[in-house]
């Protein structure tokens, strides 16, 4: 196959809005997600430990992980699949073996705690030689979160686009055949380093947009029939891209809440924080950041978790030290990291001084964050006044409250109480 080909094909994924390298791969809320499920594993690894985890999928510490993993469905719907109990093949065997489940924990704690590829790698081998039934390189889709530059994730549509631009017959369902397609992965990487990245989730959205018949390979012969009908899809791929996908759409809608949060705050007279993240995005005739503080206090700089803090989508601050609301906009992202802000702030020291924290949803989404809050992971969630702020109530009534001053307390009126 031409590397004239590929390097091709790559351009065109770069630009293609509706590729998985624009909708996940430089999706903000994607780099959001680390912090969130790095502390949900060590969670995990942490009940395992201590003999507290229980039984059952459903439910568990490990459950609300691997779901804010598979709600970014851009490459990773189905991830929870590999994790659900399966009765009648008794897989993945880590809930009924107390042994399986300790050495799952080990794993767990161990890639938390490492830093380097040998360590990663040591781990990946050692549950292996275990041969744990039904416990097979899914797990890579959780350490490619812990270790991005290392692991990369694993999914049938990865592996399917892997084999169809390498021509190698990776198999599903086996570390060494994973450890195998890494190889390649970092080589193919290496080869086209100037349109990918170090972070292994570039090249895994490009194999799984293959996969998933987003784009058809590069032939790998020199017949010029062969190449002439792959540039006639590549033609078809470029039209369609060129209509706006409902990725574009979404992130539009998202920053549009953030602004209104922006602008209503700024009218009752507060300083406004945006997602450090976020600053830099178009709204209305300049920029998200606008009129913004650029950056918070010292004592909130120092307070446990400021790294979770400064990507909290909204703060309003009396002042440039007092937070007397925050809020997270959770349009189609993981309520589940939302909610690990959220707490990160109000456990980091300023829970006593919060006046409210609110998840602000889509009307339609009310089921999923109580579900989300209702997580056993989530038991300290009910020391805090959390709300759920519906897209509706703060559209209809953000004008009112800004002309009025009414502040936080009128936003409560129109919000729901979570615990």
């Amino acid at each position: 196959m031409s590397d004239d080909l590929v390097r091709e094909l790559l351009t065109r994924w770069r630009a293609d809005p509706r590729g998985a390298y624009r909708t996940w791969f430089l999706w903000e809320d994607r780099l959001k997600n680390f912090r969130s499920i790095r502390r949900g594993v060590q969670q995990v690894a942490g009940e395992i430990a201590a003999g507290g985890f229980g039984v059952a999928y459903r439910g568990s510490s490990l459950e609300t992980v691997v779901h804010s993993i598979a709600e970014q469905r851009q490459v990773f719907k189905g991830a929870d699949h590999a994790f659900l109990w399966k009765p009648k093949l008794r897989i993945p065997d880590i809930y009924e073996n107390p042994d399986n489940q300790r050495a799952f924990g080990r794993l767990l704690d161990a890639c938390v705690c490492c830093d380097t590829e040998e360590h990663v790698l040591e781990e990946i081998r050692r549950i292996d030689a275990l041969k744990i039934k039904g416990l097979g390189p899914a797990v890579a889709n959780i350490l490619y979160f812990l270790h991005p530059t290392i692991a990369p994730p694993f999914n049938t549509a990865i592996v399917r686009g892997y084999n169809a631009l390498t021509g190698a017959n990776v198999k599903l369902g086996r570390w060494d055949e994973y450890l195998a397609m890494r190889q390649g992965i970092l080589s193919f990487t290496r080869r086209h380093r100037d349109l990918l990245s170090n972070d292994l989730g570039a090249v895994a959205a490009f194999c799984f947009d293959l996969g998933s018949g987003l784009y058809a390979p590069p032939p790998r012969s020199d017949d010029p029939a062969a190449r002439a009908a792959w540039e006639a899809d590549l033609a078809r791929v470029r039209s369609e891209a060129a209509r706006p996908g409902p990725g574009e759409a979404e992130d539009r809608t998202h920053t549009q809440v953030q602004g209104w949060l922006r602008d209503l705050g700024q009218a009752l007279g507060y300083q406004v924080w945006i997602a450090q993240n976020d600053r830099g995005r178009a709204y209305a005739a300049g920029r998200l950041g606008d009129g913004c503080l650029e950056r918070l206090c010292p004592g909130l700089e120092r307070a446990n978790g400021a790294e979770s803090v400064r990507l909290i989508d909204v703060l309003w601050l009396e002042g440039d030290s007092r937070i007397v609301a925050a809020f997270e906009v959770e349009h189609t992202t993981s309520i589940y990291s939302g909610i690990v802000r959220m707490l990160d702030l109000a456990l980091g020291g300023e829970g006593d001084a919060l006046h409210s924290l609110f998840l602000v949803a889509p009307d339609k989404r009310e089921a999923d964050v109580r579900a989300q809050v209702a997580r056993p992971a989530f038991s300290r969630i009910a020391d805090l006044s959390v709300r759920y702020l519906p897209y509706s109530e703060l559209e209809r009534h953000r004008d009112a409250i800004g002309r009025f001053g009414a502040g936080v307390s009128a936003l409560e009126k129109i919000s729901h109480r979570l615990t």
